[in-house]
């Protein structure tokens, strides 16, 4: 019988209670680079006949052509299209018409691709893997249909939505130099820009061999593996010039500012507290990740039992630590109840986080929040998709996919004392920057003051 959900992170949880970090099971892979520079992870596992494959590449959103913003996730639609020897869509008939499955996604610094399957359909899919690497249509209608797609879902997630371009603000004025700065589903005025050359130029330069990370998880012979990665990948070239990279710096901030911004489609006032982090590998990403599941890791967070049960202040409180591979954002995120005033709501959130601050988790509120995490991580590996995921991040994100035996040992390690550490060191007055979002109808009619804060301009 099938454990629903609820069930299973609470019988999670409890063998996290029970285990220390040697007694968490290894991901017992092995690893090996193509003379071309494809990284390739192989882990055995025949619990079940099924084997995930994930492809990730090392581009992502903040590798977008200037001016071009959504390049890396139009490519995400565009790879799903025809080939030389594949037409438009033939993921699905490869996967879901043998009862597998396939989906990809466009982040700050990767694109991924990934697909489960029954085991004995591996080599179709290590091929079908390799030609849209190598051999992708990449023409007119391609190009043309999938723009008009992202276009479409642009419009649906984010200008149908009352706080869709929330969001994309915070982003937008949180960084002031760093390509983070630019939304990853991207824009439709940049993508009516671009043209087919453009396109080509992107596709060429970023997807090669020595820029992928390729991860087979599950039931396979891992000589016949080595085979049919060397037949299908091995012989594909990779250029000769190097890989750009992004090598700008964003500047830490060095005082407290405050924007103000009016929507017509909010419903209520919105507050976001941001500051500028560290990157996903910092030493103080584990205290950061116990910090957001302690701050607003459900109903029995802190922000949640204050603001939204206690206080009755706002409808919604979140927290986030967007740990990149650049550098991170600590961002917070109110929607404020009916009638409550932005001021008051402000200075409520700014009580909370100084008391995060001023004082370290107790010993209940640590443990219980390692417990919560741990329980999701755990139950993540205990699949073929998740545990290849979970490699592959390490090795393209993390730079190193040993990461994946030692993260979940980082994170047991973790005290008290170092999370209140890396509160007191980010969250920090000078880089603190409040974002007011408001409904239109609450803009003053007339000039405001000059000591005002103006639409989308800083406090004077």
């Amino acid at each position: 019988m099938k454990l629903n959900a609820g069930f299973a992170i609470l019988a999670a949880a409890l063998v996290v209670c029970r285990a220390s970090a040697t007694e968490i099971p290894r991901l017992n892979y092995k690893e090996r680079t193509l003379p071309n520079g494809l990284l390739l992870i192989a882990l055995e596992d025949h619990t079940a006949p099924t084997t995930a494959i994930q492809v990730w590449y090392r581009v992502g959103s903040k590798d977008d052509p200037a001016g071009r913003s959504g390049f890396a996730h139009l490519f995400e639609h565009i790879m799903f299209k025809s080939t030389k020897r594949m037409p438009s869509e033939f993921f699905d008939r490869l996967t879901e018409d043998v009862g597998g499955e396939n989906n990809a996604y466009t982040a700050d610094d990767v694109t991924v691709f990934y697909e489960t399957v029954p085991s004995n359909y591996l080599e179709r899919l290590l091929f079908a893997e390799a030609e849209r690497l190598t051999a992708l249509t990449v023409d007119v209608r391609n190009f043309t249909l999938e723009r008009e797609v992202v276009k479409e879902e642009y419009r649906q997630r984010v200008l149908a939505e009352p706080y869709g371009e929330f969001g994309e603000f915070i982003e937008k004025k949180s960084f002031t130099t760093h390509p983070y700065r630019f939304p990853t589903i991207g824009n439709i005025e940049a993508l009516d820009a671009a043209n087919l050359g453009e396109v080509r130029a992107f596709h060429s330069t970023y997807y090669r061999p020595d820029n992928a990370v390729l991860v087979v998880a599950g039931d396979f012979d891992p000589a016949q593996l080595d085979a049919w990665v060397d037949k299908y990948f091995g012989p594909i070239p990779h250029p000769e010039e190097p890989i750009p990279r992004v090598t700008v710096k964003e500047p830490p901030r060095t005082e407290a500012h405050a924007i103000r911004e009016y929507d017509p489609k909010v419903p209520l006032p919105a507050l976001a507290v941001t500051y500028l982090g560290p990157s996903v590998s910092d030493a103080d990403s584990p205290a950061l990740r116990i910090a957001q599941q302690a701050l607003a890791g459900g109903e029995s967070s802190r922000l949640y039992q204050s603001l939204v049960y206690r206080q009755q202040l706002a409808q919604s409180a979140e927290f986030a630590a967007d740990l990149r591979a650049g550098l991170g954002l600590l961002a917070f995120q109110l929607i404020l109840a009916s009638d409550v005033p932005v001021e008051k709501g402000e200075a409520a959130l700014l009580v909370e986080i100084q008391k995060f601050v001023d004082a370290p988790m107790s010993d209940a509120e640590l443990a219980t929040a390692k417990n919560q995490l741990l329980a999701v991580k755990l139950l993540e590996r205990e699949t073929n998709a998740g545990k290849a995921g979970v490699l592959a991040e390490a090795a393209a994100v993390l730079g190193d996919p040993a990461r994946a035996n030692s993260d979940l040992a980082e994170l047991q390690a973790v005290t008290a004392a170092q999370v209140q550490a890396a509160a007191r060191k980010w969250f920090t007055e000078p880089n603190r920057l409040i974002i007011e979002y408001l409904p239109e109808s609450m803009k003053p009619q007339g000039k405001e003051p000059k000591d005002a804060k103006q639409s989308g301009e800083e406090k004077k």
